[in-house]
């Protein structure tokens, strides 16, 4: 009933946004008498803002065509390299480039696509032949596909870096440090030659037990049958994945937006005074955040569920109980795979020293395999987006694996 209701909501909403885009032209159509009137710059710009915050959005595009390499303009083209039900391995090709080490991003399945990593794709593609994990949006995955849990992402990580080859690198932004860290173990205890060489995690949850943020209390203050019966929900009959149990993403945007409500609000009262001032490019920067931002997949209720259960609620990882298909996951088998654990130091959902314990786990591997970085004043998304992460988090990154290469 909740995701029907929802959908009732949206397509509201969805004729709403139309009628605003519309007055919105109008009132700024120079042929309009009306437009010249005292407040019509602020009527057309509050419609704006109205039309931006309540249109329906579906996948991104990556849209990256070029990067420039040496000085000189390279261009890049998208390739699915693999591809199983709910995800996919992606490739951006240089055209003309050889030789640079390959890396693999995994991208968080936690509500967004793939595509929120687009400044970290971008940062890294001068330096490194770049494959990232496109998560599938679970509503759109017929029942007939079967089911996705935490074993099944593992089980994908390992697949994906056996297409790519030996000596591929690792980068784990945020949720997927676990799965990522996980099939590492899983892989070295294998003696498996497609294990990476190094292993990135950036604002993951290693041990949710160092410096607990709102979202860690969340998970713990209620018990596990309290998420199945409130936030798992039934696919409509109108998506190829009808009767499909999910998380759905605009549950998790919600929780997202209620955490920073204010600052968000403030950010949209932000754009409509820019519009009314004729900043249009300070406006398109807000928009575009909020185009990616708000653009949100359903993931399978018994990955969310299992997530909640072993990462946030019993610490399975850190307690050395995770188990993958019966197996245990053994971080002291990572012996030769540099590991790297980023932090940002104002981040608000993957408290300090919740990476950093990745690096204690890891009892078999050497000192000089082992690094932390604290990035300054960077907040969640600070450490993998914008100025941040290209000038103080990205060189550390490309300098560990050139030394580890």
């Amino acid at each position: 009933m909740l995701y029907d209701a929802y959908e009732m909501q949206r397509s509201m909403l969805n004729g709403a946004s139309a009628i605003a885009t519309f007055g919105a032209d109008w009132m700024r159509n120079p042929a309009n008498p009306w437009s010249y009137v005292g407040g019509g710059s602020v009527v057309s710009s509050a419609l704006e803002v109205f039309a931006h915050a309540s249109a329906t959005r579906g996948k991104p595009a990556f849209g990256l065509t070029h990067t420039v390499i040496d000085g000189r303009e390279v261009a890049v083209t998208e390739e699915i390299v693999l591809q199983k039900p709910f995800g996919q391995l992606k490739r951006f090709r240089r055209e003309g480039i050889e030789g640079s080490p390959k890396l693999l991003i995994v991208a968080p399945m936690s509500g967004h696509y793939a595509t929120l990593l687009r400044g970290t794709v971008e940062r890294m593609l001068p330096s490194a032949e770049v494959y990232i994990t496109d998560w599938r949006d679970a509503k759109l995955v017929p029942l007939s596909d079967g089911r996705f849990d935490l074993d099944d992402y593992i089980d994908y990580l390992i697949a994906f870096m056996e297409e790519i080859g030996p000596g591929a690198h690792m980068l784990a932004v945020c949720q997927p440090s676990v799965p990522c860290y996980a099939a590492t173990a899983l892989m070295s205890a294998d003696r498996n030659p497609c294990r990476p060489r190094t292993l990135t995690m950036m604002g993951g949850p290693i041990d949710t037990r160092e410096a607990p943020t709102a979202v860690n209390t969340l998970a713990t203050e209620r018990p596990h049958a309290w998420f199945e019966q409130n936030v798992v929900v039934t696919v409509p009959m109108m998506y190829p994945g009808a009767g499909r149990k999910v998380y759905p993403g605009f549950l998790q945007l919600a929780g997202f937006m209620s955490m920073n409500l204010g600052n968000h609000m403030m950010s949209h009262w932000e754009m409509f005074k820019h519009l009314v001032q004729g900043d249009g490019e300070s406006a398109d920067a807000t928009k575009g955040f909020y185009e990616e931002y708000r653009s949100v997949c359903d993931m399978t209720a018994e990955f969310y569920l299992q997530t909640v259960d072993l990462v946030f609620q019993t610490h399975a990882l850190p307690r050395g109980t995770m188990m993958h298909r019966g197996r245990p996951v053994d971080p002291g088998a990572i012996t030769d795979v540099a590991v790297l654990a980023i932090e940002g130091e104002r981040d608000d959902i993957s408290g300090l020293g919740q990476t950093k314990a990745a690096l204690t786990l890891a009892t078999n591997l050497a000192d000089d395999k082992k690094r932390y970085l604290m990035a300054e004043g960077a907040g969640h998304y600070g450490i993998f987006n914008g100025s941040k992460w290209r000038n103080q988090v990205a060189p550390v990154v490309e300098e560990w694996m050139a030394t580890h290469a």
